[in-house]
């Protein structure tokens, strides 16, 4: 058995004529191509050529002929079945019974198709932005908060955008929830607070590595809002509240403590010199 650029060839040895007419209407078929060569007397080989699987079948090529002469003969009228416009943001990806076209997407402009054999989709290339909706996320140190982000993407290959995926734009909005639960799990409370620069700059790599084979380039990732439980904002209220009067508490006793100071340095210093008593009496009497 031999695989050649046309199709397989498969041989048979046959030892007697009425084998070899029995294993000729067995492989008697559109497409097919066979010849016998004779060995001895009683040895005959059968050689049957078959279609190339990876190529366009008998079945393809007669309906890509006919098409065509139906162009033809409905001509100029085929011409709006035909001709098909893409913006300059857009591409055509152009499948014909199924298979792939060969020279990737088409566009931007004009471009053709056969009718009954083609199909095309669009695929727009700018970028888009979804908002994610809001995560109930538990981070690193037991905190349940609701995080929301939004994402900007675009598709930069049309062509795996169609046949790797099924739904580009659904599956990355699924992915981008996913990665964003995965991403703040493993921070605690302060740095998701603290570090949405950070985080968010993690979620582009993930997202953009996982959505390569899909075409997809995420472009921007940011983390819109981080919501608290009521009672945990009400536990970091008071705190705040309490640290902000033991901040007072500290500010008055540094003010009596620098008052006290100067005060004893006043009075050290008018007891080192009593002229400096009488230059400065009114403000004695004053204080």
């Amino acid at each position: 058995m031999a695989l050649l650029k046309a199709g397989v060839c498969v041989s048979w040895r046959l030892w007697s004529k009425r084998a070899l007419v029995f294993r000729s209407l067995q492989c008697r078929a559109p497409c097919m191509e066979y010849h016998t060569t004779r060995k001895s007397s009683s040895c005959y080989e059968l050689h049957v050529m078959f279609p190339n699987p990876e190529g366009p079948g008998c079945c393809a090529i007669i309906l890509t002929i006919v098409s065509y002469l139906l162009i033809v003969a409905t001509f100029p009228f085929s011409l709006c079945m035909c001709i098909k416009v893409v913006q300059e943001y857009e591409r055509a990806v152009i499948f014909r019974l199924g298979r792939l076209l060969k020279g990737g997407a088409k566009g931007p402009g004009i471009f053709f198709v056969v009718p009954c054999i083609d199909s095309y989709r669009k695929v727009d290339l700018r970028t888009v932005s979804f908002d994610v909706p809001p995560q109930e996320i538990l981070s690193r140190d037991h905190v349940t908060v609701a995080v929301d982000a939004v994402v900007y993407y675009r598709v930069h290959d049309p062509v795996m955008a169609e046949n790797n995926v099924e739904d580009y734009s659904h599956s990355t909005r699924l992915l981008a929830a996913t990665t964003l639960r995965n991403v703040l799990g493993t921070k605690n409370l302060a740095e998701i607070l603290s570090e949405r620069e950070s985080i968010s700059h993690n979620m582009q790599s993930s997202l953009d590595e996982a959505t390569d084979p899909w075409g997809v380039k995420v472009e921007r990732v940011e983390i819109k809002d981080v919501r608290l439980p009521v009672q945990l904002q009400r536990a970091m209220a008071a705190e705040a509240e309490a640290a902000r009067e033991a901040r007072a508490k500290v500010i008055a006793a540094e003010g009596e403590q620098r008052a006290s100071r100067a005060l004893k340095e006043a009075a050290e210093v008018i007891s080192e010199s009593p002229a400096a008593l009488q230059y400065n009496t009114p403000s004695a009497l004053v204080i």
